[in-house]
């Protein structure tokens, strides 16, 4: 391995360790919040999703530039379309974050954010159990 390799290596576990965690708590504990009506946790956490939803995207650019040579590994197709995947629901749990902050801010009795705390909490659960089979694949199938 390359000494260019072991440092894409160290910036791709170093992004999916700093980015990915955060961002898989973060998202996991918003649906308790919208629940206790806490609309300053709520922005903070809808904040933080935003950065390290966009931090993740460290992690693949790292994970592609580490894998160019072994791009059409089964193993890797795979987690790359996993990982397509769960930004995609990360998209969505922020969407909905976004729009149960603006229920809990309205004055109507109507408007409540109780749909958005059950797809959050689905999609959350989703989402991290694919970064743990995204890490399995990574661990069990990675030839070097």
């Amino acid at each position: 391995m390359s000494p260019l390799d072991h440092l894409l290596l160290w910036l791709h576990i170093g992004f999916a360790i700093f980015a990915l965690g955060p961002l898989t708590a973060v998202t996991s504990v918003t649906p308790r919040y919208i629940r206790a009506r806490d609309l300053g946790v709520l922005r903070y956490l809808h904040r933080a999703t935003r950065l390290f939803g966009l931090l993740t995207i460290g992690v693949f650019l790292f994970g592609l530039l580490l894998g160019r040579s072994a791009l059409g590994a089964p193993y890797l197709s795979v987690s790359m379309t996993l990982f397509v995947v769960a930004a995609v629901l990360l998209v969505i749990v922020e969407r909905d974050q976004r729009t149960a902050i603006a229920a809990l801010s309205s004055e109507s009795p109507e408007d409540d954010a109780k749909v958005q705390t059950g797809r959050i909490a689905a999609l959350a659960g989703i989402s991290a159990l694919i970064w743990l089979v995204v890490l399995f694949l990574m661990v069990f199938f990675n030839p070097s």
